[in-house]
């Protein structure tokens, strides 16, 4: 098994995507890249702990590659607006990727260049990529959120559509319906 961590705005949106796809073991949300030493979520809110809320992607490089992780990524945000994901604005939302290891930078890196070639997006991607010096989990009532609360106003308006523009695009790349929810 591989990690990946990666940070692209609200962690609610990142973790239900990669929780359905096919290889993810689990995908857990998180703080990471902060100074300040066991975070919670009111004070990574604030904005003064230096964290992003992240993703934990723990996956079987076997079934999905990590090269194949990143680009999924980067169709669930926009790497090109600095500290903010819509009307999430702070360092908290930034995009973000903390490697682990020379080979898992090296296809950060690669990834990074094929959308810099292609032109994928109309900007430059502002995305900071940084070795992992940190990861804190976060609280319970974060993980698997948008399956614990799909009511919630915020998992209707923003979650659930970024959701489901991420199954259409990469339906083939994901668990069986009868296998999804077991990656939380």
């Amino acid at each position: 098994m591989e990690t990946l961590i990666v940070g692209g705005g609200c962690f609610w949106c990142i973790q239900s995507a990669f929780a359905l796809v096919e290889g993810v073991q689990q995908a857990e949300a998180g703080y990471a890249g902060g100074e300040t030493l066991n975070p919670d979520y009111e004070s990574v809110c604030k904005g003064h702990t230096g964290h992003a809320e992240v993703v934990k992607v723990t996956f079987d490089d076997a079934t999905v590659s990590c090269e194949s992780l990143l680009n999924m990524f980067f169709a669930l945000h926009d790497p090109t607006t600095l500290n903010r994901q819509g009307n999430d604005v702070g360092s908290q939302y930034r995009s973000v990727i903390f490697y682990q290891g020379e080979a898992q930078h090296e296809v950060v890196q690669k990834v990074l260049a094929e959308l810099d070639a292609t032109k994928v997006f109309d900007r430059p991607v502002v995305t900071e990529v940084k070795p992992l010096e940190n990861y804190y989990e976060a609280e319970a009532y974060h993980q698997d959120y948008l399956n614990k609360n799909p009511a919630n106003g915020y998992c209707q308006m923003v979650v659930a559509p970024k959701l489901m523009k991420f199954i259409n695009q990469f339906k083939g790349e994901l668990k069986p319906l009868s296998d999804r929810g077991r990656a939380d």
